[in-house]
Protein backbone atom coordinates (compact mmCIF):
# COMPACT_ATOMS: atom_id res chain seq x y z
CA UNK A 1 0.00 0.00 0.00
CA UNK A 2 1.55 3.20 -1.28
CA UNK A 3 1.35 5.67 1.25
CA UNK A 4 1.31 8.85 -0.39
CA UNK A 5 0.70 11.76 2.29
CA UNK A 6 0.24 12.01 5.59
CA UNK A 7 -1.51 15.05 7.36
CA UNK A 8 -2.40 14.65 10.52
CA UNK A 9 -4.21 11.42 11.85
CA UNK A 10 -5.31 11.07 7.74
CA UNK A 11 -3.43 8.96 5.48
CA UNK A 12 -3.52 9.11 1.58
CA UNK A 13 -2.88 6.43 -0.42
CA UNK A 14 -3.46 3.82 -3.34
CA UNK A 15 -3.88 -0.04 -2.79
CA UNK A 16 -1.11 -1.79 -4.03
CA UNK A 17 -3.73 -3.83 -6.52
CA UNK A 18 -5.96 -1.46 -7.52
CA UNK A 19 -8.24 -4.21 -9.61
CA UNK A 20 -8.02 -5.63 -13.20
CA UNK A 21 -8.92 -4.11 -14.88
CA UNK A 22 -7.02 -0.79 -13.25
CA UNK A 23 -9.32 1.60 -12.00
CA UNK A 24 -8.69 5.27 -12.86
CA UNK A 25 -6.60 7.21 -10.72
CA UNK A 26 -7.39 7.78 -7.35
CA UNK A 27 -6.35 8.20 -4.03
CA UNK A 28 -7.62 6.48 -1.04
CA UNK A 29 -8.07 8.46 2.68
CA UNK A 30 -8.19 7.07 5.95
CA UNK A 31 -8.20 7.75 10.03
CA UNK A 32 -5.28 6.40 10.77
CA UNK A 33 -4.69 2.68 9.20
CA UNK A 34 -5.59 1.82 6.08
CA UNK A 35 -9.10 0.36 5.56
CA UNK A 36 -11.47 -1.18 2.34
CA UNK A 37 -13.82 1.06 3.12
CA UNK A 38 -11.99 4.30 2.95
CA UNK A 39 -13.28 7.23 1.46
CA UNK A 40 -12.09 7.57 -2.41
CA UNK A 41 -11.35 10.36 -4.35
CA UNK A 42 -10.59 10.78 -8.11
CA UNK A 43 -8.02 12.73 -9.47
CA UNK A 44 -9.42 14.14 -13.11
CA UNK A 45 -7.12 14.81 -16.38
CA UNK A 46 -7.06 18.65 -15.08
CA UNK A 47 -5.87 17.71 -11.86
CA UNK A 48 -9.14 18.15 -10.13
CA UNK A 49 -10.24 16.26 -6.76
CA UNK A 50 -13.59 14.37 -7.21
CA UNK A 51 -15.60 12.82 -4.59
CA UNK A 52 -16.60 9.53 -5.07
CA UNK A 53 -17.59 8.34 -1.40
CA UNK A 54 -16.78 9.84 2.16
CA UNK A 55 -17.22 6.27 3.76
CA UNK A 56 -14.69 7.09 6.20
CA UNK A 57 -17.43 9.72 7.39
CA UNK A 58 -14.32 12.70 7.03
CA UNK A 59 -16.26 15.96 8.47
CA UNK A 60 -16.94 18.20 5.48
CA UNK A 61 -14.58 20.92 6.33
CA UNK A 62 -11.76 18.42 6.93
CA UNK A 63 -11.93 16.78 3.69
CA UNK A 64 -12.66 19.88 1.94
CA UNK A 65 -9.12 21.12 2.96
CA UNK A 66 -7.68 17.59 1.86
CA UNK A 67 -9.59 17.60 -1.55
CA UNK A 68 -7.50 21.11 -2.07
CA UNK A 69 -4.37 19.75 -0.96
CA UNK A 70 -4.69 16.35 -3.38
CA UNK A 71 -5.52 18.88 -6.58
CA UNK A 72 -2.40 20.83 -5.75
CA UNK A 73 -0.31 17.75 -5.32
CA UNK A 74 -2.11 16.28 -8.21
CA UNK A 75 1.31 15.87 -10.79
CA UNK A 76 2.71 14.32 -8.14
CA UNK A 77 -0.01 12.15 -7.61
CA UNK A 78 -0.09 11.08 -11.15
CA UNK A 79 3.54 10.60 -11.44
CA UNK A 80 3.62 7.81 -8.56
CA UNK A 81 0.22 6.08 -10.05
CA UNK A 82 2.00 5.55 -12.87
CA UNK A 83 4.95 4.38 -11.80
CA UNK A 84 3.32 1.90 -9.31
CA UNK A 85 0.69 1.10 -11.83
CA UNK A 86 2.25 1.44 -15.81
CA UNK A 87 -0.78 3.38 -17.16
CA UNK A 88 -2.74 6.27 -16.22
CA UNK A 89 -6.93 6.58 -17.00
CA UNK A 90 -8.76 9.31 -15.97
CA UNK A 91 -12.71 9.30 -14.21
CA UNK A 92 -13.39 12.68 -16.37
Amino acid sequence: MPQLFKIGPYSIYFWSNESNPLETVHVHISEGRATANATKIWITSRGKALRCNNNSAIPEHILTRMERYLEANSEYIIHVWKNQFGKVEYYI
